[in-house]
């Protein structure tokens, strides 16, 4: 299975700092990508990490090379909460270039604009 995983560097997840909070979801989203054996896809040979942290720069990624993947893997619904609000229709292009959102936490095992909305 072929996936990407973001991670919001910008959150404070359970009144965590932004460190800690980063690390919690790099730290869960990588214990999940080992136990469901996702081979990581890399779609911008420029970029540093192996995570994306910027939808926008996803989706551009996404476009560029006419991706379709297995999964979107991303620690809860609230990390992606202030981009799909700002930008639902964004978000639907997003998430059709893959096959399954998966979120670790939450009360959503996927995302959807239905369930946000």
């Amino acid at each position: 299975m072929k996936g990407i995983y973001f991670i919001n560097e910008q959150i404070k997840i359970n009144n965590l700092s932004k460190e800690e909070s980063f690390t919690l979801q790099e730290q869960s989203i990588l214990n999940h990508i080992q136990s469901k054996s996702i081979q990581i896809v890399k779609l911008n040979p420029n970029q540093i990490y192996q995570h994306y942290s910027i939808p926008h720069a996803l989706l551009y990624d996404l476009k560029k090379n006419k991706a379709q993947l297995d999964c979107l893997v991303f620690y809860s619904p609230e990390v992606m909460e202030d981009f799909i609000y700002s930008y639902p229709a964004r978000w639907l292009i997003l998430k059709s270039y893959f096959k399954k959102i998966v979120t670790l936490e939450g009360k959503n095992n996927e995302i959807s604009i239905k369930s946000v909305i």
